[in-house]
């Protein structure tokens, strides 16, 4: 739930800064994602106006603008957008910019004309809403010239996005987290204006019909407005949208997604040209049934939606998404605004099969108060007086069978604080409930509560008591300490970890071995060392076995060698090995003990790669749950071969080597097969590594998959191309699959052909091809812009 701060205080006196009510907010149960100020990543944007559109002389969907940016010397800029004309103002992000997203935008050439930066539409400012946008955004003509476009749009305003869970839809409204405002800060909060006057001849009950013939329909409420003039809404009613992700539409449908934010209950505003027949049917649809919505894709519905009809023509799905023909139109001037309840799983069920997911189907799958729809429809009413855009008419159509009454509750406070551990007086409960509108009567040691129709999370006597914490505070609710009784200490951190590192290992397909920490000298030279490696400097043994055990290891892969050695001279095809063990570092100071570091290191023949030696070591990295990992190309261990080995770095920590053994080296073991080799630093990783694992749900909506074959140049890491595909594709993007590399005769020379497969995911709707086409496109062009690639 996006809650605009300069929105939320129009119903409650706030004295603190956005970020520190955020904070507040979380520690009384409102759970802040962010604090989202849309203007604090734009850098050099700012207004102009466009004297002059030419046509491109080499490129047909181009043009070439002269602009004027308030400076003496106007600049050109090329683009390919279709939606302005001559004297429009529009932003203009110049050479050196940086957009929403976080794209730097330079000048550059386009088909041989220069450009010197680029127009920008509402996505690219970062003030697009969900909806989708077509073209460049056109500001006012009286906009100043050259100014900078977050200072003429007041885009440092904050909005405060919390995660509302399921069990708290009334939170899902500018009301519902004003309240939760007020208790928290200890004030109060206003509602909006709901009284209006009725100056429209004609009464709507005379007018229109309404019969409600399914009981997945618990209430239906309409009202009609005549005389209506549709128009823009004011700048501050847009203002309040844009903040909270809607576009502004015109002013009755503005009025209608106004009150859904302000009061959490969905509205429809019908032409009420379009209702023909005179009667409004809630019903469901029949199999196989067509219908138009309002984003103009024909769907085909199932017995199981329930719709909104016009006798027998459907105009809308119910709680879902309105139809396209009876949608407000510029000359419409007569409406009938419906406020509706339904219920919540068949509304979540059919929104995911149709794939539309809205603010309106998102509000009513968590099951919203039916007696919020009398109350915006009201607040809708007050709008239409307040804009003079309409006169509404007497009478109100109510079905309404089943009332949802307020609750009761009776809780002992005796039992409140025995089960917080508190010693609160029945007073201090009773102020808190109160805040929260749950009005509370105390009679002896009993308080009896009044559970508003709007609190559907509200049932037992512990959910008072944990609204009885929250608004007191649980830092104030004193620690309670669990005795327990352990025949055994708890493991320690470098325990669990290591329990987890072999778990990793056997389930990635390896066993483990074991090898002694003391070796042989002539060890440094079956690995091709230099003589002058910091590695040949050992911890002797004074009292060795043999020369063959006279000095402690420096390094692990001449252990792993010895055991992959033994293995390929028993005959075994395929080994999969990992060794947990210590290298001894001897210390400058000969009267120290050496420095002792932990390794992990992991080696494989037979049928692999490379990139089987790199999966297992991803499959530990995810198991320790490691972030900001990369894999840098290592040319200069001469133990491994120069153009297939890695080093592995956390942040800009390094902390191991992976690749194939230099073939020298495995000759010198008397392998004939190619082995891959990775040396970890377990203590770094350890360092690095956070196992707290939370829950994340399967998706709810299917994948879409994109194949793209690049065209670039040799020295073009392919770890680079990943990090852009999923920085420029967002949260859109779930994973990118290499699946091909190429070189050959219809490649050109220094260039070589990269296939990957990215897989598209929104966790909030079903994909639609022009919402993947716009990211994918998005990433094409960061491709060629940052990498110089080439779609093949």
């Amino acid at each position: 739930m996006k809650v605009p701060f300069n929105w939320l205080k129009d119903y409650v006196n706030i004295d603190v800064e956005a970020k520190e009510l955020g904070d507040m907010l979380t520690l009384s149960g409102s759970q802040l994602e962010e604090v989202i100020t849309s203007g604090d990543g734009i850098v050099n944007v700012v207004t102009g106006k466009i004297n002059k559109i030419e046509q491109h002389p080499d490129a047909e969907k181009l043009v070439v603008c002269e602009v004027n940016i308030g400076k003496e010397e106007p600049i050109q800029i090329v683009t390919a957008a279709k939606n302005m004309k001559e004297q429009d103002v529009v932003p203009v992000a110049l050479h050196g910019a940086v957009l929403a997203d976080g794209m730097k935008i330079k000048k550059g050439k386009l088909r041989g004309v220069v450009s010197n930066g680029m127009f920008c539409s509402e996505e690219e400012l970062g003030i697009a809403g969900d909806e989708p946008v077509h073209g460049l955004m056109i500001l006012p003509q009286d906009a100043p010239l050259g100014m900078d476009i977050v200072k003429y749009l007041d885009l440092s305003k904050s909005v405060l996005d919390f995660e509302i869970t399921s069990n708290r839809p009334d939170c899902l409204s500018m009301v519902g987290m004003a309240r939760e405002a007020a208790a928290t800060l200890g004030s109060s909060y206003k509602m909006p204006n709901i009284s209006y006057n009725v100056k429209g001849n004609g009464n709507i009950t005379e007018e229109l019909k309404v019969e409600v013939r399914d009981a997945l329909c618990r209430r239906y409420m309409a009202r009609g407005v005549k005389n209506v003039k549709v128009e823009p809404s004011p700048k501050w009613m847009q203002e309040r949208l844009l903040d909270a992700g809607v576009r502004p539409i015109n002013n009755i449908v503005d009025i209608t997604n106004f009150v859904m934010l302000e009061i959490g209950q969905p509205m429809h505003a019908f032409d009420k040209r379009e209702l023909k027949s005179g009667t409004i049917v809630v019903e469901r649809a029949k199999d196989g049934e067509k219908f138009t919505t309002l984003d103009e894709i024909e769907r085909e519905l199932t017995s199981d939606v329930l719709c909104i009809k016009d006798g027998k023509t459907i105009t809308a799905l119910a709680g879902i998404m309105g139809g396209l023909e009876s949608g407000i139109k510029d000359d419409t001037t007569e409406i009938v605004f419906e406020s509706a309840n339904f219920e919540g799983v068949n509304i979540r069920v059919n929104a995911k099969k149709l794939g539309i997911r809205t603010e309106s189907s998102s509000r009513f799958e968590k099951d919203i108060d039916p007696n919020l729809a009398e109350l915006a429809l009201n607040r809708a009413c007050a709008l239409i007086e307040e804009l003079q855009c309409g006169e509404i008419i007497n009478g109100t159509i109510d079905v309404y069978n089943e009332k949802k009454e307020e609750g009761k509750l009776t809780v002992s406070s005796i039992w409140v604080n025995k089960f917080l551990g508190t010693d609160l007086s029945q007073e201090e409960m009773k102020k808190c409930l109160d805040k929260l509108d749950l009005n509370t009567v105390i009679n002896g040691d009993n308080l009896e509560i009044t559970v508003p129709t709007f609190r559907v999370d509200i049932a037992i006597k512990e959910d008072i008591a944990e609204e009885i914490a929250r608004i007191y505070g649980y830092d104030n609710v004193p620690a309670t300490i669990i005795t327990t009784n352990t025949e055994r200490e708890p493991k320690s951190k470098k325990q669990r970890l290591d329990d987890l590192v072999i778990d990793t290992m056997i389930s990635s397909g390896l066993n483990q071995s074991i090898s002694y920490s003391f070796v042989s000298p002539k060890v440094f030279d079956q690995i091709s060392l230099p003589q002058d490696s910091g590695l040949r400097n050992v911890v002797k043994i004074k009292n060795p076995l043999g020369e063959d055990y006279s000095i402690m290891r420096t390094t692990t892969m001449p252990s792993m060698m010895e055991c992959l050695a033994r293995n390929y001279s028993r005959s075994n095809d395929i080994c999969r090995l990992f060794e947990m063990g210590k290298i001894y570092i001897p210390n400058e100071d000969e009267n120290k003990l050496p420095t002792e570091t932990n390794i992990l290191t992991i080696g494989i023949y037979g049928e692999v790669d490379y990139f089987d030696l790199k999966g297992v070591v991803e499959n530990l990295i995810d198991a320790l749950g490691i972030k900001k990992v990369s894999f840098e190309r290592l040319t200069t261990n001469v133990s491994y071969h120069p153009g297939k080995t890695a080093e592995l770095f956390v942040g800009k920590t390094s902390v191991g080597t992976l690749g194939e053994v230099h073939p020298d080296v495995t000759e010198n073991y008397g392998i004939d097969d190619s082995c891959f080799v990775a040396e970890l630093n377990l203590d770094k990783l350890y360092e690095a590594a956070d196992t707290i694992k939370t829950y994340k749900a399967l998706p709810k909506f299917p994948a879409v998959t994109r194949d793209i074959a690049l065209l670039v140049d040799d020295e073009v890491l392919v770890q680079t191309i990943e990090e852009t595909i999923k920085k420029t594709g967002g949260n859109y993007v779930e994973t990118v699959k290499l699946f091909d590399v190429y070189k050959g005769k219809q490649i050109p020379e220094g260039k070589k052909s990269i296939a990957y497969a990215i897989v598209y995911r929104d966790a909030t709707k079903t994909l639609e091809d022009k919402d993947i086409n716009k990211v994918h496109d998005k990433i094409l062009k960061a491709l060629e812009f940052k990498l110089g690639a080439q779609l093949r």
